[in-house]
């Protein structure tokens, strides 16, 4: 199985970070972690991102706030799948970090989850590597199947309380 590669600009977006990583540990999914920010050390992230497909990554997810250029900038050096998670910050909420990953100029693109949205870009990575991967495909179903039985065992006790 190939890995996914979870970048952070700084080890403070780590506390979200770490909901991604639990869901690609949950579904079996090997990564590494790595520091790496666009602007304090652009040649050590050049390096890693332009070496990462022949290292055994298939996806790339990073993980930026405020100018959030880490995204963007692992994009440009690879032709791997890059996943953006904007991340929040008490001066903007984390939109300027949005606005920042998403907007990209064409033919390098960054598919881009919610403001902190760690698990879904986790997700989104498995869903990509499920493609070449049925036991994964299957993973991702049971995972689905499971979290379907969590609302609907929710919903009869909503229902058994209010709904008599």
């Amino acid at each position: 199985m190939k890995k996914v590669a979870v970048l952070m600009g700084s080890d403070s977006d780590l506390p979200i970070v770490e909901k991604g990583l639990k869901v690609l540990s949950d579904l079996g999914i090997p990564f590494e972690v790595h520091v790496y920010s666009a602007h304090r050390t652009p040649a050590e992230c050049a390096s890693f991102v332009s070496g990462a497909e022949e290292a055994g990554f298939g996806v790339m997810i990073c993980a930026a706030g405020m100018a959030a250029h880490l995204a963007g900038a692992v994009a440009a050096n690879t032709t791997l799948p890059v996943i953006g998670i904007p991340i929040s910050c008490k001066n903007t909420g984390g939109v300027d970090a949005l606005w920042s990953t998403v907007q990209m100029p064409s033919g390098i693109p960054v598919a881009t989850v919610a403001i902190d949205g760690a698990a879904n870009a986790a997700y989104l990575a498995a869903e990509i590597l499920a493609l070449s991967d049925a036991t994964l495909s299957s993973a991702i179903k049971a995972a689905r199947a499971a979290a379907k039985a969590t609302v609907l065992e929710k919903n009869r006790a909503v229902e058994e309380k209010y709904n008599k």
